[in-house]
């Protein structure tokens, strides 16, 4: 799934550029931000989050001949439950070399690199070669040296507010703000000149024409649209940098899962066990999420204690409460209820956690319909996670997680589906009185 489309005009100054914007990883890979397609020997750039160490690069070349800048960053990008907001500000005609490229996380300008060698005074930028594969821009894909898309370099996460200026290098503070607690948070309208090849893309329909009615369109004024590959009405999400959402965490999976569609889909991957929790975890207060069943098997959802990580053991565990696929509710490895409703393909099991007990219980629907009863933990969590299980038999199990952002089609209030009693989140079922959506906004008022 990816954005593009070619360059739109003799750039305003291709001495200067800046690109701002806001992402959440899900899945340790080449995650590229932005590349301009260099194809059959042109010039091209590559902002990406790099797989193996997660340090941020970025790279202006001529493919086979040089790099006109390459900087590095020593931070790494590990945390799959938040948003970064990023902006790099190039501009060329500045005296002092590191001065030409500037690199800025939440707010906070980064002086600290692996490698940076930067460009010569007065170099101009990768917008100024023409792209020859119609696809200059690219948003979340990377087009190789044969000018073909790399299947192993897709942006796996959230984008917001993409925005890019041509002709201008901007702060991070035309962008963003640091709140009463140090949260670095968008500007909402930020006040940008964005020259010929400028635009920016806030992910929503603008218009009827096929430019302006889909997830490039967008928004400068400029009418500079992307075309989109591969992404459905479902990519569009409630988790934004204003209220963050959980997803499931890659960096604590059991047994290697395949993890898709912006971090909220399951994949065994294999006829052997695996697992992965959520990246929020909790210590109090009640709480809703929602895992839709997309390929039937050997499965097993519910709450653990992610401190004892009994969902890594490929077993239900210990300290763990989960429903089991042939109609089992079980805690510690042990059924405590039998004969319940089983669960297949396209049955959307909800799972409640309550942590303001004495012990802390868990209890579970099937398609909104209660199954068996609320069962209490042996012994409270100091924080409880959701976590998705399979067993070592029944070929790839998959399904999708919902946290309140959900990337199935949701069928309920003509799409609207439900919200918690904040407003919050959007479920197929309605979510049970008292309990909420796992998101910032709600562990801020809960303290989960």
């Amino acid at each position: 799934m990816y954005l593009y489309a070619d360059r739109f005009g003799t750039p305003t100054n291709a001495k200067k550029y800046t690109l701002a914007t806001w992402f959440k990883i899900a899945k340790t890979t080449n995650n590229n931000i932005l590349n301009y397609s260099y194809g059959n020997g042109n010039r091209g750039l590559i902002i990406q989050v790099r797989n193996g160490d997660q340090t941020l690069r970025v790279n202006d070349f001529t493919a086979g001949v040089t790099d006109h800048y390459d900087v590095r960053t020593n931070r790494v990008f590990r945390d799959y439950g938040a948003w970064y907001h990023l902006v790099v500000a190039y501009d060329s005609t500045q005296g002092t070399a590191a001065d030409r490229v500037k690199i800025y996380i939440n707010g906070v300008q980064e002086t600290s690199f692996a490698a940076s060698s930067y460009p010569s005074q007065d170099l101009d930028s990768f917008i100024a070669t023409t792209p020859n594969n119609n696809k200059g821009f690219n948003i979340g894909a990377y087009y190789n040296s044969s000018g073909n898309i790399d299947a192993g370099n897709y942006f796996t996460g959230n984008f917001a507010q993409y925005i890019f200026a041509d002709g201008t290098a901007y702060a991070a503070s035309t962008f963003g703000s640091t709140d009463a607690n140090g949260v670095w948070i968008p500007n909402t309208s930020p006040s940008v000149t964005y020259g010929t090849n400028g635009f920016k893309l806030e992910f929503k329909h603008t218009g009827s024409s096929a430019a302006a009615s889909n997830f490039g369109s967008d928004t400068s004024g400029n009418n500079n649209h992307f075309a989109v590959n591969n992404i459905s009405t479902g990519a569009k999400q409630t988790d934004t940098p204003h209220n963050s959402f959980a997803k499931l965490q890659e960096t604590n999976a059991y047994a290697s899962p395949v993890i898709g569609k912006n971090g909220l889909e399951f994949d065994s991957n294999s006829s052997g066990g695996s697992a992965l929790p959520s990246t929020m975890a909790v210590s109090s207060g009640k709480w809703y999420a929602e895992f839709k069943v997309t390929a039937g098997g050997t499965m097993a959802m519910g709450v653990s204690d992610i401190g004892a990580e009994s969902f890594r053991t490929g077993s239900t565990g210990n300290n763990a409460i989960n429903y089991v696929y042939g109609g089992q509710i079980m805690r510690n490895g042990s059924n405590v209820q039998t004969s319940l409703a089983t669960f297949t393909t396209n049955d959307i099991i909800g799972i409640a956690l309550n942590m303001d007990t004495t012990s802390g219980n868990v209890a579970f629907t099937k398609n909104g319909v209660a199954v068996g009863s609320a069962q209490d933990f042996t012994s409270k969590p100091n924080f409880a996670g959701f976590y998705i299980q399979t067993h070592t038999s029944g070929g790839s199990q998959k399904g999708e997680f919902n946290f309140g952002q959900p990337v199935y089609t949701i069928s309920s209030n003509g799409g609207d589906g439900n919200s918690d009693a904040n407003g919050h989140g959007k479920f197929e079922y309605a979510v049970p009185s008292g309990y909420y959506a796992l998101c910032s906004k709600n562990l801020g008022l809960y303290g989960g």
